[in-house]
């Protein structure tokens, strides 16, 4: 079933250093961009994949996973060089992607903040396939595919073809939800949005997250649960200690945000 869109839909995949939101860095993004067809017309699709010079050290344990090696990045831009075209590019877009929410949008998140770039992902409608797939079927991207698809996903761990096939699945989905009897996918990005989330987190990395009272609480530590500007009027030091902290960038940001309007 083909995406019905009123904004573009980017589907993003990035291979990294690691899996620390706050101190890794992206080493390749791969972006197939689906922009609206005209009337009767299919969906344009625009396919773009960049490798990244993290500045910092590609481990072993991360190149086993994805391949690149600190050499195949060594005359490539860093994201800093990148950044303001990136989001260009994305600008107006809505965003999907697989595992995206928990991963791949605080990473790009932070790499952007680092960067001094603004880029406002609350903004946009945020799918997660995984997310789709999982309260589905209960499976990996590998599997996602052979499912929904009936193919053998080849270069799994390639960000263009984990991106390539992130699109594919979310369209089969479509196909196979859309006469569900107790919950049908709908063709619509706000709705895919909405049913992708699993928890509405304040920040990227989901260390605040909205109550059922749409109150900022703390999801870690020893305050989890607890209001954060209940916590910040009683433990002022919390804060100190959450700023000095190995902590994103977009993680202080939010509890600033918090702090100030007390």
């Amino acid at each position: 079933m083909q995406l019905a869109l009123k904004n573009p839909l980017l589907f993003f995949d990035i291979e990294s250093t690691g899996l620390n939101v706050a101190s890794d860095r992206i080493v390749e993004i791969s972006i197939v961009k689906v922009s609206p067809g005209a009337p009767g017309e299919p969906n344009k699709v625009e396919v773009k994949t960049r490798r990244i010079n993290p500045t910092i050290p590609i481990p072993p344990e991360a190149q086993a996973v994805h391949g690149i090696s600190d050499a195949d990045v060594a005359g490539e831009p860093t994201f800093r060089q990148l950044a303001k075209s990136l989001a260009q590019f994305m600008q107006g877009c809505d965003i999907a992607g697989y595992n995206s929410n928990k991963f791949d949008i605080p990473l790009l998140a932070e790499e952007f903040l680092r960067a001094g770039v603004e880029f406002d992902f609350r903004k946009r409608n945020l799918i997660d396939v995984q997310n789709i797939f999982h309260k589905k079927e209960q499976r990996t991207l590998k599997a996602a595919y052979k499912f929904y698809c009936g193919q053998n996903l080849d270069n799994a761990h390639s960000a263009e073809a984990d991106t390539m096939a992130t699109y594919q699945v979310l369209e089969a989905q479509l196909d196979r939800y859309a006469a569900d009897e107790e919950e049908p996918l709908q063709n619509d990005v706000g709705f895919l949005a909405k049913y992708s989330s699993q928890t509405r987190f304040v920040d990227y990395a989901g260390r605040i997250v909205l109550n059922d009272e749409d109150v900022p609480v703390f999801n870690f530590g020893k305050h989890k649960g607890r209001p954060v500007a209940e916590v910040l009027r009683k433990e002022p030091s919390y804060y100190s200690w959450m700023m000095d902290g190995d902590f994103t960038l977009d993680t202080k940001q939010q509890l600033t945000k918090i702090k100030l309007a007390l």
